[in-house]
């Protein structure tokens, strides 16, 4: 029987991006029955979907790639420091192709429903195709930033040219050459795009509510020589990366922030904001995280760079935050961003002082005057790590909706498990290690735990499995806990599950979304939990017949 006409399997992974892609490659050297559902008509996840000009890793690529196979790290070359995105779909592709896992994924199914049933034992997932099928264990594997959200403006549907968010940029080449083009926000995404479009359109106009800190990306090639540099390394570099709290090639420095005098950190500044990627970010000191005064002196001089780059003087003070210190969330890596606005054809309009009034046939209108675009481009984020997962009609135990249980506060056991939702797994759910790392080097600690207890289970005659109340609390509280020492407690940003364009998500609601902890300490508690018999979880046979040793005891 073939994918796409049976109608049970044992496994069923829901994403064909970068952690399906691992998880159906781990079922498969097992030998499960399994399959990967996903409503696009491909593989790739974030890099099928997010194919803006700009868009490109902002790790390290041979940092990026996976792992699992010495022959893959030996055999593919990485043309870019930090990888664009065609080049990050062509490797998805290459390993899927490898490993011969297409024939294990469906495409153009989208999960609509998903609901426990008590009596089968058994997930009921419904497709938008209108098939039902079912499995015994449903693994989400839908990404950290998958939903995109659209702002809440009148007149959206009105106006006659071209407009798009910029996760659903055509697949065809976008004309721009003498268009009058829009984007909308200043995050992460306009600023790749900003920076990539300036000197290819007619005019551009960026309309901004909130300014980003952002430093240089400072990409550049990889030769053949520093490739073969590179998989000679590749032990030492995943060593690295398992080591550090982010999970990159880069450490915090050692030293304290107040034992050194100004100029040295001066010095280390200006070394690491001319070095490529996070070093800015994260070989800083600790200190820049959790304390007020440092990190306002280091903010004030990634503002000093950012005016160096800025000619006029009005335009770089409003793309200087005010809300929010330097590295409190995550950090936009960027190229030219900055020294677009030195161009003539590039205007900035803040709309915290004129506000878009509404989109009309012809352009936006602001409260103080209409403006006429070709194009508009909303860059305005995502309905993070959680989005997903509210897309789906997820029922559990008691038909227990999880859109209602994570209404207001969000809790699971390690971030991949929920209690009153058996059999469900996420190798990089909410509160995981993988929403604050480099992220396939969190998905694959999570779909290699997630892995490892589906192999327990089978070698021990278990096939339900589900989180106690209390060792759910426990993890919860502990994640709410890690904020009170961080500055991005305070963040308007994804970190804190803030989203004005989603209702309930406003200023004034925090949702503990991400662990604080770093990738090490991740690491060892859920290897620790799995020690001991998988603490704090209920394994069980079928109609409730617990194996004799299988009571469970709460995470510490």
């Amino acid at each position: 029987m073939t994918e796409g006409t049976k109608s049970h399997y044992e496994v069923i992974v829901i994403g064909a991006g970068v952690a399906g892609i691992y998880q159906i490659k781990r079922l498969a050297d097992l030998g499960m029955d399994a399959t990967v559902l996903d409503g696009s008509p491909d593989l790739g996840g974030t890099w099928y979907r997010n194919r803006y000009p700009g868009a490109r890793f902002d790790s390290e690529s041979y940092t990026y790639g996976y792992s699992f196979s010495r022959e893959l790290l030996n055999e593919w070359h990485w043309k870019e420091r930090f990888s664009g995105q065609p080049e990050n779909l062509r490797y998805l592709n290459h390993v899927a192709d490898k490993f011969d896992l297409r024939k294990y994924m469906q495409f153009n199914a989208k999960v609509e429903a998903a609901s426990f049933d008590e009596t089968a034992h058994l997930w009921r997932l419904r497709i938008d195709d209108g098939r039902e099928l079912t499995c015994r264990f449903v693994i989400l594997a839908i990404g950290l930033l998958s939903t995109p959200t659209l702002p809440r403006l009148e007149g959206m549907d009105t106006f006659k040219g071209r407009s798009f968010h910029t996760f659903y940029w055509p697949h065809e080449p976008v004309e721009m050459a003498a268009k009058k083009v829009a984007i909308i926000g200043t995050g992460a995404t306009a600023i790749q795009v900003i920076g990539e479009i300036a000197d290819k359109v007619g005019e551009l106009t960026v309309f901004q509510r909130r300014p980003n800190w952002a430093a240089p990306l400072n990409n550049g090639p990889i030769s053949d020589e520093e490739m073969a540099d590179i998989r000679s390394r590749y032990d030492d570099i995943f060593v690295a990366c398992a080591r550090s709290p982010g999970g990159f090639e880069h450490e915090p420095d050692r030293r304290g922030f107040y034992q050194v005098t100004r100029e040295e950190r001066l010095a280390l500044w200006g070394k690491l904001y001319d070095e490529p990627g996070f070093g800015i970010w994260l070989r800083n000191f600790k200190e820049i995280f959790t304390d007020e005064k440092a990190n306002s002196e280091f903010s004030e001089y990634i503002a000093d760079r950012i005016r160096r780059r800025v000619k006029d003087p009005k335009v770089a003070e409003k793309l200087i935050p005010r809300d929010h210190g330097f590295g409190v969330q995550r950090v936009p890596l960027e190229t030219r961003y900055f020294e677009a606005y030195n161009r003539s054809n590039v205007h900035l309009v803040d709309i915290s002082e004129t506000p878009i009034v509404s989109v009309t046939e012809t352009g936006l209108r602001t409260s103080e005057r209409d403006y006429e675009f070709d194009i508009i481009v909303y860059a305005t984020g995502f309905d993070a790590i959680t989005g997903a997962f509210d897309r789906i009609d997820i029922q559990g135990v008691g038909g227990e909706k999880l859109g209602t249980k994570w209404r207001t506060t969000i809790s699971t056991f390690l971030g991949m498990m929920i209690h009153g939702f058996p059999n469900m797994l996420m190798p990089a759910g909410p509160q995981s290690g993988s929403a604050s790392t480099n992220y396939p080097r969190g998905i694959e600690t999570g779909v290699n735990w997630c892995t490892d207890l589906l192999e327990y289970m089978s070698a021990n005659g278990y096939t339900r499995v589900e989180a106690t109340a209390a060792a759910e609390k426990r993890w919860t509280d502990h994640v709410t806990n890690m904020y009170a020492m961080m500055l991005m407690r305070k963040a308007k940003s994804w970190f804190t599950g803030y989203n004005s364009n989603v209702p309930g998500h406003e200023q004034g609601t925090v949702r503990y979304l991400v662990y604080n902890g770093g990738a090490p300490k991740y690491v060892n508690t859920i290897n620790a939990v799995a020690t001991k018999g998988y603490e704090g979880v209920v394994l069980s046979a079928d109609r409730g017949a617990a194996p004799s040793g299988s009571q469970p005891t709460a995470v510490a």
